[in-house]
């Protein structure tokens, strides 16, 4: 369509052009040289320059549109200018140094196999009561190790709270302001960052505290089959009182 801009501009024209026109009949009279003046031809230009005219309009609108677009790419296109994951590294990191730190009896199966077939597997009959009495404090250090690496793998994980809760303040900032569906999917991806991270601590937590646990276990039911072994000795005919010679005041120097 013609805008009003568009008919005011062409009316100028035709009006600037008609002096042009007419100028010949007022110059030179005596030459007697008519114009002809074709309004069908007139209506004609004018119709073709107005249609020039809104196509000139048509791609102008068009190229505002691809402009446009462009800008809105390259906003989707945009990286977010944040990133969490080196904080999250390093929470994680502290986490798996205290469970590789474990005291004693560590988080592998062929040290837990080892110890259940030694330290907490059946009394020896053969074992002199010295060596009962050390295989119990042995187990003993070992559920008091199990109980101080699960609380300190506890306290590490409250301490993380502190660093999850401005990460996800940060990062619920970020997506809420992101200015395109990049930012918002990486946003978005580091967010499901922390809770796996949460959730590694989690793990860590449960964990410990079932290994500790375990380890009591454990060391009660070595306990009891020890006990039987003690009172079997205990209850086991001896060879009795044998007489000997005792030396009551014994001559000094």
């Amino acid at each position: 369509m013609i805008t009003r801009r568009a008919c005011a501009t062409l009316l100028a024209a035709t009006m600037l052009s008609l002096p042009v026109a007419i100028s010949p009949f007022l110059a030179a009279p005596a030459a007697a040289q008519w114009i002809v003046y074709d309004p069908t031809n007139y209506v004609q230009n004018v119709l073709s320059a107005a249609r020039a005219l809104e196509q000139i309009n048509n791609q102008i609108t068009s190229l505002q549109n691809e402009a446009q677009m462009l800008i809105n790419q390259a906003r989707n296109l945009a990286s977010l200018p944040y990133s969490s994951l080196q904080r999250l590294q390093q929470s994680v990191q502290r986490t798996q140094q205290l469970l590789s730190q474990a005291q004693n009896i560590a988080f592998d199966v062929q040290q837990v196999d080892q110890a259940f077939q030694t330290t907490y597997g059946n009394a020896s009959l053969s074992a002199s009561d010295q060596q009962l009495v050390a295989d119990a404090r042995t187990r003993w250090q070992n559920t008091v190790g199990g109980l101080q690496d699960a609380m300190r793998v506890q306290a590490t994980v409250v301490g993380n709270l502190d660093t999850n809760r401005a990460e996800m303040s940060a990062l619920v900032g970020q997506s809420q302001g992101a200015t395109g569906a990049l930012q918002a999917t990486q946003a978005g991806n580091q967010i499901l960052a922390l809770q796996a991270q949460q959730l590694a601590d989690l793990t860590a937590v449960v964990a410990a505290d079932g290994r500790a646990r375990a380890l009591a276990d454990a060391e009660r039911a070595a306990a009891a089959e020890q006990g039987r072994e003690q009172r079997r000795r205990f209850l086991t005919p001896g060879t009795g009182y044998q007489p000997g010679s005792a030396d009551m005041f014994p001559s000094g120097n």
